[in-house]
């Protein structure tokens, strides 16, 4: 039994990474491990969940599942590539319909936005990210650009002369005054358009339109066991955390939403998250 668990273990930190790229180009494919590594980066904001199948320990890079997550990762393990995502077809289909229209919807601001990125602060109107999808595959996740173009080395500048803003960093990975920012940019996350191009990212199957927040692979370690549950949708555009305070809620409390939601998934609650969302939106103090 611990040889099978063991396997299961490493199928999931070492999962193939096949890359596509639309609008972009493509890109060769690779691989991409996700470790669950010990450290108190890893661990300090991991959330204390009640139920005794995200119980964890760190012990020497390993996460040890209780008896009901070990069948259930066996089971996984055995249905191999079969795996679905959660919900099925019924939520890839309310994806494709919702997606299809919200970007009939928005192409009049799919056309202006890149317009005014490229007259204001030229450089490339979208911005690429590698995050972590259903089953543990990258993809790229696309945004219009609202940072500066050496937005790395801006970070890792101001992170080394604030200790405070540091600390900040560590807990949420968002700063509430984040220098990389530009003025349009700022605008287009205050009313979250800067995501409208994960439109595409729905159509393409790599996100859904409600699931968990996509994270990057060290940013999955801060999920602990709950990576489990992260693992088994599709990330999504909006969800539980959009509309219950976003930025304003601790990283440790995002985790439990998402769990949440995973657990309790249903059609309706999709509709019914997807409902809040613009009202939710419409809360420029809570985004970043």
């Amino acid at each position: 039994m611990s040889n099978v668990i063991e396997s299961n273990l490493r199928h999931c930190d070492d999962l193939a990474i096949e890359d596509w790229a639309i609008l972009v180009g493509a890109r060769p494919a690779a691989t991409l491990p996700l470790r669950l590594e010990s450290g108190a980066a890893a661990t300090s904001n991991t959330p204390d969940l009640s139920s005794p199948q995200l119980n964890a320990s760190h012990d020497n890079g390993t996460v040890s599942l209780e008896p009901d997550m070990q069948t259930a990762s066996i089971e996984d393990d055995a249905r191999g590539d079969r795996r679905q995502p959660l919900g099925g077809w019924a939520k890839r289909l309310l994806d494709l319909m919702v997606a299809s229209t919200a970007l009939i919807l928005a192409s009049p601001i799919l056309v202006l936005i890149p317009l005014l990125i490229k007259a204001t602060t030229g450089g490339p109107v979208l911005f690429v990210h590698r995050r972590i999808g259903f089953n543990g595959k990258a993809f790229d996740c696309y945004k219009f650009r609202t940072m500066v173009p050496n937005a790395e080395e801006v970070l890792e500048r101001h992170l080394s002369c604030n200790p405070q803003a540091a600390q900040e960093w560590a807990a949420n990975q968002k700063l509430k005054c984040d220098p990389r920012i530009l003025f349009l940019g700022n605008m287009l996350r205050k009313s979250s358009l800067d995501e409208l191009p994960q439109l595409f990212n729905i159509l393409r199957g790599d996100m859904s339109c409600v699931g968990p927040r996509p994270v990057v692979a060290d940013e999955l370690q801060r999920y602990g066991a709950a990576s489990y549950e992260y693992l088994k949708t599709r990330p999504g555009l909006t969800g539980l955390w959009q509309i219950n305070g976003r930025n304003m809620t601790e990283y440790s409390h995002r985790v439990l939403l998402d769990t949440q939601y995973v657990r309790t998934w249903s059609l309706r609650r999709d509709l019914s998250i997807l409902m809040r969302t613009i009202p939710a939106i419409m809360k420029f103090d809570q985004t970043s």
